[in-house]
């Protein structure tokens, strides 16, 4: 299988997408001429038009509602935002239309839009530009989130999200961009809702999404040094979220550690929490812990940002502790 980047396995779902579907088109700040803030968009323009792919003014709630307008009418937008954090000034268009369109008509008007871009810390980017808002969008029903972790989970997940019927909130790593992976020729499509096993094993269950995959994977490597073996599991989609296979991997290892790069408070994790001790608690030998951002503004500091951020150290204490072993 090609080894692709994660920015050129989502420019390949998207070119995919545009010519099997003319309804697909994509807008957003600089994704024509200039190719994309990350470069997703490199070449698109060239080969579709500045009609279907679209530059717009610095105005998220503007063209966030031209595009759930254009959804309406029967298109199939994508909708880049630059970075997560300046999707806020849009969250009217994404909550009260999207995601009410299809409930308030009964069922007349779908809704078939992806709102995507880079989301979660980069490096040094402070309190503004640092947050991980899965949690907010998957509160809100009508709308799906889709969080990948790989270059051949974004392609595949990509393609399925832009094929929903439904609005789609795609939330890429903003760090992951230049990792790399294999990415299966043609059609290539991972079904909205199935999460996936990336590592199998017996004592603990470590369930992470997104970038927090790559550090649980290798926690769990160093781990198996020391003979624990963490089976780590990757949601893919917070919202529908694959209850089925986190339980049942927290009933074959009976312990549990959620890792996410959000807040604390109503996080993701806590949902996850909240179903494991419904559906799998007679199996637990200890509490679910979750490692998760610290509960403040992210620092600029370089030295204060690292401590406010998951890592495998902390992921490694975390799992020591459901399994009562020091150190």
């Amino acid at each position: 299988m090609p080894l692709l980047s994660y920015r050129d396995a989502l420019n390949q779902a998207l070119r995919e997408e545009m010519r099997r579907d003319p309804a697909v088109f994509l807008m957003g700040e600089e994704v024509g001429v200039y190719q994309g803030a990350y470069k997703v968009s490199r070449g698109l323009l060239e080969e579709f038009g500045p009609e279907r792919v679209v530059d717009t003014p610095i105005t998220e709630l503007g063209f966030a509602g031209i595009g759930v307008g254009a959804a309406m009418a029967g298109l199939r937008p994508v909708v880049e935002f630059m970075t997560w954090n300046f999707a806020l000034l849009a969250i009217d268009q994404i909550v009260n239309s999207a995601a009410k369109m299809l409930y308030m008509s009964g069922g007349q008007v779908p809704i078939p839009i992806v709102f995507r871009g880079p989301g979660g810390a980069a490096l040094q980017l402070a309190a503004q530009h640092s947050q991980s808002f899965e949690a907010w969008y998957a509160n809100v029903p009508g709308l799906k989130v889709v969080m990948p972790s790989n270059p051949a989970d974004a392609k595949g997940l990509l393609k399925s999200a832009i094929r929903d019927n439904n609005p789609v909130v795609f939330i890429e790593g903003e760090m992951m961009y230049n990792t790399k992976g294999e990415v299966p020729d043609g059609e290539h499509v991972v079904p909205l809702g199935v999460a996936d096993v990336k590592r199998e094993g017996t004592d603990v269950t470590i369930v992470a999404h997104a970038k927090m995959v790559g550090l649980a994977l290798k926690a769990a490597e160093e781990m198996a040094k020391d003979g624990i073996s963490a089976e780590v599991v990757d949601p893919r989609t917070i919202r529908p979220l694959d209850v089925a296979t986190i339980v049942a991997s927290v009933r074959k290892t009976n312990r549990c550690v959620i890792v996410e790069e959000g807040w604390p408070f109503a996080g993701i994790g806590a949902q996850v929490v909240d179903d494991i001790q419904r559906e799998a608690f007679d199996w637990l030998d200890a509490p679910v812990l979750r490692v998760t951002s610290a509960d403040v503004p992210m620092p600029y500091n370089k030295g204060l940002e690292k401590l406010a951020k998951p890592d495998v150290p902390k992921i490694r204490e975390a799992v020591h502790r459901v399994l009562y072993r020091g150190g």
